[in-house]
């Protein structure tokens, strides 16, 4: 037993070696930058992220920073390059060469601007006898791409959704001859034109609209009951064309910043938008034929509508680079191209059920009914949420919401002439 002594000394003396578990919420910072026949790249990650290293304390709660350090190429081939594709002129660029890597304290701001982030990666390694607990550390990381030209056309696609529960990037990107472009997103974007054309924006746009809307289970709905009744063509285009323009007028309108931008206001739309649907469905129960103005009730409703669109579009128009007014226009295609073909599939289907399953009237209750059932719930979880917030009213906020008044007393204005000449 004298031979196992040795073996026992070192095992209670050896630091000790554990995994760690996938974090929670994981900032990722990028600095991409075309320079000649180079594109850098650069990361800065929180260690916890990388969890494939194997974790060394030189102490309690104090990290063993060599130990780490060696680490750092793989984990950057494993975990950085390995989920990041970087394209010139549509072409996927081959591996990078690794160039730096570094780990840096909690509070180092160098990746505040790109400059300063060179000169860290660049500068000395942190002091192996620096005092820090290893999940509070950053991995900061330089990586060069060999490119034809820095004037090219660059897109990234990330895909950094692994490395935690809750991956949010915030992406900065630096041409040469321009100024600079930010981007944030949260999982894997899919793939991002950092310079689009304005087709390029509009594909995108078009697309997005049309998965918006398919996605969107309240818009739906309120399609569902908007058109339920509806049998006669001129009704149907009349009502659909009426929420189509309502929707886009605060959907144009919010992305050049002409709504309010409170805390409150999304979940009221949120609350509105439930309202709306519970509203047709019940008035569906309720009335046997379908009123001659439903277009401007759908007209009404589809200005709340668009609020709620543009929720979504706000956190997108990033990806549209100088084309604004084309990605705008492309996410209304998007959106029609959507609601057309939900339409598409739907009327048939309520054609061959009134015909072969139930009753006209019967099954328009009965569906109407489950929709306001679902909607009901939605409205209180939504009101509820809505009462959390306090509504403070500005001067400013004021003055936006006296010009909506007066547009909406404009349109109403215009739909009852509309109507009244319709009548005469």
């Amino acid at each position: 037993m004298r031979f196992l002594a040795p073996i026992f000394l070192l095992l209670a003396t050896a630091s000790p070696v554990f995994a760690h578990d996938i974090p929670a919420d994981v900032a990722v910072h990028l600095f991409l930058a075309p320079k000649g026949q180079t594109l850098q790249l650069l990361v800065r990650v929180p260690l916890p992220a990388l969890r494939d290293l194997d974790i060394r304390e030189r102490g309690p709660g104090v990290a063993d920073l060599p130990f780490l350090t060696r680490q750092l190429p793989d984990a950057a081939t494993l975990w950085i390059s390995g989920f990041i594709d970087l394209r010139e002129d549509g072409r996927v660029l081959a591996a990078p060469k690794l160039v730096a890597a570094r780990l840096s304290l909690p509070g180092d701001r160098s990746f505040v601007r790109y400059e300063a982030a060179v000169s860290h990666l660049h500068g000395p390694a942190l002091a192996e006898e620096t005092q820090v607990p290893w999940p509070q550390l950053f991995a900061d990381f330089l990586l060069e791409y060999p490119i034809h030209s820095a004037t090219a056309k660059f897109a990234i696609q990330p895909r950094l959704r692994t490395l935690g529960a809750r991956v949010v990037t915030s992406l900065r990107y630096l041409p040469p001859n321009s100024a600079e472009r930010a981007f944030e997103f949260e999982g894997n974007p899919g793939l991002i034109v950092l310079d689009p054309s304005w087709y390029q924006a509009a594909g995108r746009f078009v697309r997005l609209g049309f998965r918006h809307i398919l996605d969107g289970t309240d818009h739906l709905l309120f399609l569902l009951c908007l058109v339920l009744p509806l049998r006669r063509v001129k009704s149907l285009v009349l009502v659909v064309t009426a929420f189509t323009v309502a929707h886009s007028v605060t959907l144009v309108a919010s992305a050049f910043d002409a709504a309010p931008t409170a805390q409150w206001f999304p979940p009221a739309v949120e609350t509105m938008i439930a309202v709306s649907i519970v509203y047709m469905g019940l008035e569906n129960i309720a009335k046997e034929q379908p009123r001659a103005w439903r277009w401007m009730v759908a007209f009404g409703f589809g200005l709340i509508h668009g609020f709620g669109f543009s929720f979504a579009l706000k956190e997108t128009m990033q990806f549209a680079g100088d084309h604004l007014p084309a990605s705008l226009l492309a996410f209304n295609v998007g959106v029609e191209l959507g609601q057309l073909a939900v339409l598409a599939v739907l009327l048939p289907v309520l054609a061959i059920l009134f015909r072969w399953v139930v009753a006209e009237r019967m099954g328009i209750v009965i569906i109407s009914a489950l929709v306001v059932h679902t909607a009901w719930h939605w409205m209180l979880e939504r009101w509820l949420l809505l009462r959390r917030y306090e509504i403070e009213w500005t001067a400013e906020g004021i003055a936006l919401g006296l010009r909506w008044f007066f547009v909406l007393v404009l349109l109403g204005g215009m739909a009852w002439f509309l109507r009244r000449n319709k009548t005469a």
